[in-house]
């Protein structure tokens, strides 16, 4: 077996062709060929190896994999960006996946990029109902929005649930609009089609169950989201985006502001302003959920204006595992 082993020097890389063969118990490994400290010379080397032409075909996937991910790595690291006190090491991998997105992903032919979109609507739907209680499986969310085909014995309120998502994050896909009340609603109102005729902010109070922290009294609830869109214009061009974006989720859950959906359409703004600032979109898993709400819980520590590094801390780095592990499994 051959793959590509890459040496950190006084923080310089040196990529190897390295091979391993099992001896009895034991695991031989060589570096069989020096490729170079830079994806470029890599693909080049490896192109005039005269030996090793099977191994590296049989292990083509894996070394394309690996080639293409230290490629944008290396494009993050070039930018030398501003170090940043809520990313802290994941920056430069969700700098690596903003590259890919807005250079290669936007880049394939129209067809194409619809397709590996709506395999990303497939499973954001999916996760994202089935921690709202929707009993509709990964397979059978696939079949409905694929292929058109209902699956039995489940509600009408599941099925909609699923292609109101499907709709509403094609149609945000390419928006630029601002983040307002009408916006914000209007997401809501498609969210909810067909489900929930409960449409606009909520003036009744609510108890959010399965949680600890109080939500926006009814009667000032519209208030809070103006501080929140305040909130969020005063320090779009300070915060890094991913965590701005992680942030106004937080702040939006907690206040609350519809009767039914409100977890939905948290999670749709919070892709929303990814991919206003060309970042991708974000799933939260269901297999993640305990560990979501811990994080958001541990935020809640913090006013509606309030911006307490302490809070936030967990929140970001489980919002950017998740999308390092997404994004790295996909591509």
């Amino acid at each position: 077996m051959v793959y590509i082993y890459k040496k950190i020097i006084r923080k310089k890389p040196y990529y190897y062709l390295r091979a391993s063969q099992k001896k009895g118990k034991k695991l031989i490994t060589k570096d069989i060929a020096y490729l170079g400290n830079n994806i470029e010379d890599v693909k080049k080397a490896l192109d005039k190896l005269p030996d090793y032409k099977t191994e590296i075909r049989k292990a083509y996937r894996k070394i394309t994999k690996f080639l293409d991910s230290n490629y944008y790595f290396e494009k993050a690291v070039s930018l030398k960006l501003k170090k940043d006190d809520y990313l802290d090491k994941k920056l430069l991998e969700i700098e690596a996946y903003k590259i890919h997105f807005n250079k290669t992903f936007k880049k394939l032919d129209e067809l194409t990029r619809k397709e590996i979109v709506k395999n990303f609507v497939i499973e954001f739907a999916y996760n994202t109902t089935s921690m709202e209680g929707n009993t509709i499986g990964l397979e059978e969310t696939r079949n409905l929005l694929e292929e058109g085909r209902t699956p039995k014995n489940k509600t009408l309120r599941e099925i909609y649930d699923l292609k109101n998502h499907e709709k509403v994050f094609f149609e945000i896909f390419d928006f630029k609009k601002q983040i307002s009340h009408d916006f914000i609603i209007d997401i809501h109102s498609k969210l909810m089609s067909e489900i929930d005729k409960r449409i606009g902010y909520r003036t009744r109070d609510v108890r959010v169950f399965r949680s600890y922290f109080k939500s926006t009294p009814g009667k000032f609830v519209k208030t809070d989201i103006d501080l929140l869109l305040r909130w969020y214009d005063k320090n779009k061009e300070i915060l890094h985006p991913f965590v701005l974006a992680c942030i106004f989720h937080h702040k939006f859950e907690k206040i609350h502001p519809f009767m039914d959906g409100n977890g939905r359409t948290g999670r749709m703004l919070f892709n929303y302003i990814l991919m206003r600032n060309n970042y991708p979109p974000v799933i939260v898993h269901k297999k993640t959920r305990t560990e979501y709400l811990e994080v958001l819980g541990k935020a809640d520590n913090s006013g509606l204006t309030q911006l307490d590094k302490k809070d936030y801390l967990g929140l970001v780095q489980y919002m950017a595992d998740e999308m390092i592990y997404y994004w790295d499994v996909f591509l």
